[in-house]
């Protein structure tokens, strides 16, 4: 159910441009090979014990899975412990960058930090948190390549404000990748079309958190990140489902869930004519509904058992 994410093209520096290879292309180091299978993946291999739930204490946690699973272009400006170093105006979060590169320091000293990358071992958060030290102090017009880092070495946990507020900007394309896409080379704006077509059109939905409306040929979807204990949250949608009331509306329906970096996504599937302004009023009905679920602490009836069953039948695991 996750998207298909779009395939970043990659900026590299050329007069000030940012000329692009695809991650399907053939690999620059003329290898014969594609690049997302040679150097795109080159970080890939060194996987050490998976942490379940990386974003795990950060403010907005199902934000973070959301924009590593669900949207495709979004950015969110992140504040440090201690403030900016001198010379670095911002610190920008972005789903996808060029070339998937894990991080870019612009020409005037901002950092864009890249989280639909491959990682080199199994903490998302210490790789991510290791790549925003290298961007903090990289020379500015270059970006950041991937490495391993150091067992010991800080995570997201230790670089950012826990009291600072964690608040998505969902685009419609990818124009954030350049200062001015307006101007930008004949090439750069042909990556950006590609890049944009791939994209499928996400919103998200305001009475919900971590709740994102999308877009497809043939049906919409609710796709719903959850930060509830995955037991009782299967227990309380099932009790819904077996009520009728899991449902956002007429022609809608709850399809199953799927588990993405230690939390619960339920889905939905919804008509076509359903937008995303159509979904803020169900879907805070529908937080109502499952608060009061969840607050049921008696043993599920034969009906929700079954309820149940289905629900978990249709799980599956991202990550």
């Amino acid at each position: 159910m996750a998207k298909k994410r779009p395939q970043a093209k990659a900026p590299q520096k050329t007069d000030g441009q940012i000329p692009v290879v695809g991650a399907r292309e053939p690999c620059p180091c003329n290898s014969g090979r594609r690049y997302k299978a040679c150097h795109g993946r080159a970080a890939a291999h060194a996987v050490t014990e998976l942490v379940q739930r990386p974003f795990e204490g950060l403010a907005g946690e199902g934000d973070w899975v959301a924009l590593r699973e669900l949207v495709p272009a979004a950015t969110v400006e992140l504040t440090l412990k201690g403030g900016l170093p001198e010379g670095v105006p911002s610190v920008t979060l972005a789903t996808v960058l060029p070339m998937a590169w894990p991080a870019l320091r612009r020409e005037d000293g901002s950092v864009l930090l890249g989280l639909q990358n491959d990682t080199p071992s199994g903490d998302l958060s210490r790789d991510l948190a290791d790549t925003l030290q290298r961007a903090l102090t990289a020379e500015p017009g270059s970006p950041v390549t991937a490495q391993k880092p150091s067992s010991d070495g800080p995570r997201l946990q230790d670089l950012l404000d826990p009291a600072a507020a964690f608040e998505p900007a969902v685009h419609t394309g990818f124009e954030f990748w350049v200062p001015d896409a307006s101007s930008a080379a004949p090439e750069v704006a042909a990556s950006l079309e590609r890049a944009n077509e791939a994209a499928i059109p996400t919103v998200k939905i305001a009475s919900a958190d971590s709740a994102y409306w999308c877009e497809t040929p043939e049906k919409n979807h609710l796709r719903w990140v959850m930060e509830i204990p995955e037991e009782q949250l299967l227990d309380a949608l099932a009790r819904l489902h077996a009520a009728g009331t899991s449902s956002l509306g007429i022609g809608t329906r709850l399809v199953g869930s799927f588990r993405a970096h230690g939390l619960t996504v339920p889905v939905w599937d919804l008509p076509s004519a359903m937008g995303a302004e159509e979904c803020e009023k169900p879907a805070a009905e529908f937080a109502e509904r499952l608060k009061d679920a969840l607050a049921a602490d008696g043993p599920l009836s034969a009906d929700e058992r079954r309820a149940r069953g289905g629900l978990t039948n249709r799980q599956v695991t991202l990550s």
